[in-house]
């Protein structure tokens, strides 16, 4: 896709686009330089090329990934054009941000079946029309080998080194592969490239981020400035959301689990999602937590209009209404509470005692508790009545019902 120009008339000032941008965001790098940038793209009536990469190493997206993609969307919105880069050469090499031994690399063809459904997915919240979509291995792919050298001398051990995984590594004398060193000096070739005025990435890719800076003052370019969006955290509201830790939110699921997911969030994550993912104004966001803080709503409604606003973006919102509806009819059938606590628990082994789940998950405060509460008939797993002082549950999700009001979702991992 070639670059769009846009109609200046209808382009937001600099001063405002700035602050639409830097909802959410972590650290701008620079942010004057980008408020250059963005003067400069006003006067000329010439879009900025704003890149973010995602790497095809799972076949899925969660709404962790789409905290990236939501910044594009802000910023295609604001007149810009998206460059959203698929990852199929670097996705080989494998990201070692954060990596405490060394990657696996994939194989191309992994790589290749897993960027056919990022391709679809990602179009639930970017406009295809204005969203140009790459491959890096299109300029990766016939790079000569001087040219990799030519790279490859542009930054030193010392500076590699620097990284903190890697710093950890080499003092715990963990092997770092070669190939490993090559992750970010492909990823910041990858602004050179695409001659890139701007690039998302999380907190994890800083390290890579500066590096297309820097590579590009290498090759006679303007750096680029960084955004950097938070690691959105879980369903448990400690770890980033990951789908080998199980607390994640896939944009594929059905829409009953999604909706589900989303209404046994904290109060407090619900605010972070709403910041993250919602597309409701700065304004009507200052407004709801004005009105949750004072209580004059309720957090649970506050809850529910993130859960329709989410499913609805990807199921439409015929079927958000639906399960909405649902959900509360299980709700009142059961005789549940509004606010579901949810736990996560490493399973030992594929079974783990009941008693032992109850006090870890801190239904009670001990097993002996937990199995006075199991003779007297007071525990139901699933809305069924449990009873087996010795009984063993495999790793799994279980709702949990303690005496007559103590609920707890268990999340097994």
């Amino acid at each position: 896709m070639s670059s769009a120009h846009f109609n200046i008339m209808s382009m937001r000032k600099p001063e405002e686009q700035i602050e639409i941008i830097k909802r959410g965001v972590v650290e701008i790098i620079v942010e004057t330089d980008l408020l250059k940038k963005l003067e400069k793209s006003y006067i000329a009536n010439a879009p900025l090329r704003i890149k973010a990469g995602f790497d095809p190493t799972a076949p899925d997206i969660h709404l962790g990934h789409t905290v990236l993609i939501e910044k594009m969307r802000q910023f295609q919105e604001l007149g810009h054009e998206v460059i959203f880069l698929i990852g199929d050469f670097t996705g080989m090499i494998g990201d070692p941000s954060g990596k405490s031994e060394m990657r696996k690399p994939l194989t191309r063809e992994q790589v290749l079946e897993n960027a056919k459904t990022y391709r679809d997915q990602i179009f639930k919240i970017l406009a295809p029309e204005k969203t140009r979509v790459v491959f890096n291995s299109e300029w990766m792919g016939r790079m000569t080998s001087a040219e990799m050298i030519k790279l490859m001398s542009a930054y030193t051990v010392a500076r590699m080194l620097e990284r903190e995984d890697f710093k950890q590594r080499w003092h715990n004398q963990s092997p770092i592969g070669i190939h490993e060193f090559m992750y970010p000096l492909v990823q910041g070739y990858d602004s050179v490239s695409l001659q890139a005025d701007v690039e998302l990435g999380g907190t994890d890719q800083k390290f890579n981020l500066i590096v297309g800076r820097e590579l590009q003052k290498e090759y006679g370019q303007e750096p680029q400035c960084i955004v950097l969006m938070p690691l959105l955290e879980g369903l448990d509201g400690v770890k980033k959301m990951s789908k080998s830790l199980g607390n994640y939110i896939g944009i594929t699921e059905s829409p009953k689990e999604m909706y589900g997911k989303i209404m046994s969030i904290s109060d407090g994550l619900m605010s972070r999602y709403y910041e993250l993912l919602s597309h409701i104004s700065l304004e009507e966001l200052s407004t709801l937590r004005e009105q949750i803080g004072a209580g004059t709503v309720h957090p649970k409604h506050a809850k529910e209009n993130l859960a329709l606003e989410i499913v609805g973006r990807y199921w439409g919102g015929g079927e958000a209404l639906k399960v909405k509806e649902e959900f509360e009819h299980i709700f009142r059938q059961k005789g549940l509470p509004d606010e579901v606590p949810v736990v996560e628990l490493l399973w030992e082994d594929e079974e783990m005692w009941v008693p032992k789940i109850m006090k870890l998950s801190g239904l009670t405060s001990s097993t002996g508790e937990a199995l006075r509460l199991i003779r007297q008939g007071g525990l139901t797993i699933d809305d069924t009545r449990y009873s087996d002082p010795d009984g063993k549950l495999p790793k799994g999700d279980y709702l949990i019902k303690a005496g007559k009001r103590k609920f707890m979702k268990v999340c097994g991992k």
